[in-house]
């Protein structure tokens, strides 16, 4: 109970927050929206003056409350997870986030195992759905290299046709070309 308050106290919080954006970044094009302290001997916005940008500062009441730092939005304290072995050190107050460099056979395991155990995945919204949807792709991607090596099979089928052709083709040729030369060659 006393979190789920600590939660909402928070998204109030940060709703309150304006953006903290770097100095002069709207009169410069190559300069982001990202907050850089000023170092200006003469910057009103380091000298924090009145009617200038806001400073990311604790003070002014930006900064969420201790207990709900670095949990989600659910509450749950997030832990990557790049193999099996790592969810069974995975707690109800935990949720889980697969490692991008998981490949999609691992991550397919993990979540089953994830969904047998009830644990929370933060990164994928639907278990079900993804699931699904990678086992009909993974299919069709299947089929597909299927038909690909048919299609080379059969190509090569076409060309050693083709070659065996020209060598039956060539007998006559050569014989051709030798009565040319004998005639070519007769004495005089």
């Amino acid at each position: 109970m006393e979190l789920k308050k600590l939660l909402s106290i928070r998204k109030e919080i940060k709703s309150r927050k304006p953006k903290f954006v770097r100095q002069e970044y709207h009169k410069r094009k190559k300069l982001a929206k990202k907050w850089r302290q000023p170092k200006g001997m003469h910057s009103k916005l380091r000298q924090k003056f009145k009617g200038h940008l806001k400073h990311p500062s604790p003070g002014p009441g930006y900064m969420s409350p201790k207990k709900t730092r670095g949990l989600d939005k659910n509450g749950l304290k997030p832990i990557i997870v790049s193999n099996l072995d790592e969810l069974n050190y995975v707690s109800k107050n935990h949720g889980v986030i697969i490692s991008k460099s998981v490949g999609l056979k691992k991550k397919i395991e993990i979540l089953k195992k994830a969904k047998e155990k009830g644990i929370v995945v933060l990164n994928i919204k639907n278990i079900d759905e993804f699931l699904k949807n990678t086992s009909e792709s993974r299919k069709s991607k299947k089929e597909r290299a299927k038909q690909k090596e048919e299609d080379k099979k059969k190509l090569k089928e076409e060309a050693l046709k083709k070659a065996e052709e020209k060598k039956e083709e060539k007998p006559h040729e050569e014989k051709e070309k030798e009565e040319k030369k004998t005639v070519l060659e007769m004495p005089k």
